[in-house]
This record gives structure tokens, sequence and C-alpha cells, in this order.
């Protein structure tokens, strides 16, 4: 069951897309629905404010899992990023996940050109190259690694470009660029392998879809872009 969740808690992908922060400018909220097998669960939600050359972004999530009318996990926390211009100087996270607190601490150590990372599965340097491995950014389609936002672990990763395709979310209608994600390590164990598919809107840089297989049907949709 803990391997099932940290799969589940953290989604990698990759694209070919040029990257920017000032791509969202114009957001300040993105909501995402989390289903599995087409029933709502929860949420994940993002909010942006400026300051200046700063960009922080929130992150608010939360699911819970059920079956034959028992929990089997629960899932609640936030997450703070914050950026000097296209830089991430630090990073911030608190996931209660079935009573068990998970973190993590990042700060941009500027002399050595490193990320310091204290977290609950990894800590230790890291380098600038990682992405925090959140839904907000397409710039994490570029990444070849990433860094949870749940534990701090460092993860790598190959994305696949499937093709063009138009899809409905809510009645709305998207062009989008389908991507496939595949674990860069192809001997893990079936249980750590990485398996999703990513859909990208063009027009807007956001992510308005995310699908895998884990004991269910899972999908993370765009409910809300304001």
């Amino acid at each position: 069951m803990k391997k099932f969740v940290v799969i589940l808690l953290v989604v990698f992908f990759s694209s070919i897309s040029l990257a920017h922060i000032g791509h969202y400018n114009k957001f300040d909220k993105i909501e995402m629905e989390i289903l599995r097998n087409d029933e709502v669960i929860g949420y994940n939600n993002y909010y942006f404010k400026r300051d200046g050359e700063k960009t922080i972004v929130k992150n608010q999530y939360k699911f819970e899992v059920k079956l034959l009318s028992a929990t089997i996990f629960k899932v609640e926390g936030y997450g703070e990023e914050i950026y000097l211009k296209d830089n991430l100087i630090s990073f911030q996270s608190k996931t209660l996940q079935n009573k068990k607190e998970k973190f993590v601490n990042l700060k941009l150590d500027k002399n050595n050109k490193k990320f310091d990372i204290k977290g609950s599965s990894y800590s230790g340097k890291a380098s600038v190259k990682n992405i925090i491995g959140n839904w907000w950014s397409h710039k994490i389609l570029q990444a070849e690694s990433q860094i949870s936002p749940i534990s701090g672990s460092i993860k790598e990763q190959i994305v696949t470009f499937i093709g063009k395709e138009s899809i409905s979310i809510y009645g709305k209608q998207y062009e989008t660029d389908h991507f496939k994600l595949t674990s860069k390590d192809m001997s893990l164990p079936e249980d750590k392998k990485l398996n999703f598919d990513i859909w990208l809107d063009k027009k807007t840089s956001v992510i308005v879809k995310i699908t895998y297989e884990r004991m269910g049907n899972w999908e993370y949709r765009l409910k809300n872009l304001e």
C-alpha cells in the first residue's frame, strides 16, 4: 500500500515545449479535479500571487479513496513555490498521508548553484535543472528529472510525443499535444514504473488532463482556469 500511495501522489511528465513562468502571469487560479474510476474523489488546486519579480504558487490538494465504504487512504496537504523571474528559489510542502506526515523544504544555494533539500525521503544537494513535480507548469515537461513535491526524492523520466488531439472536458474543447510518460529505468519493479498519458493545451500552456492506471483508472482533469 505504501508503494501504491507514493505512485499516486507523484506524477511525472516531459515535453519539447518552451517553458516560461511568464506564460502564467495571466492566471490567478488553476483548479483540477481528481477522479478514480470516473468518480470525483478530491482536488488539486493552484493559486498565483505576484510581488514585483517574484511569483508565488500555492498548491492545495486532498483526496480520499474508499473501498466498500471503508477508507483505504486519505491524503491532504499544501505546498508553496517561490520564483524570482524564471528561477526557483524555494519550495516547501507538508502532506498528511493516513496521519503520517511527509514534507519538503528546499532552498536555492546561490553560492554553489544547487538546491539544498531536506525531505521526508531525501536530504541533500540537487541540480538546479530539476523541476518541482507539480502540475501547473509545463516547464516540468522539459525536465529529465524532477523533485517530488511530497517527499523530496529525485526521479528520472522519459516522455514520448504521441500526437495532436482535440479533447472535450466539461463541454469545452481543447486542442492538445498528447504525451506518454514512462520510467527511464526499465529495470524497476512493475509497481514502481511510471506509465502516464498527459494532454497539454497549447493555447494556454496548461496541462488539462493526465490519466494512469494503478488499482483503478485515475484522472486529473482541469475544472477551472481563472
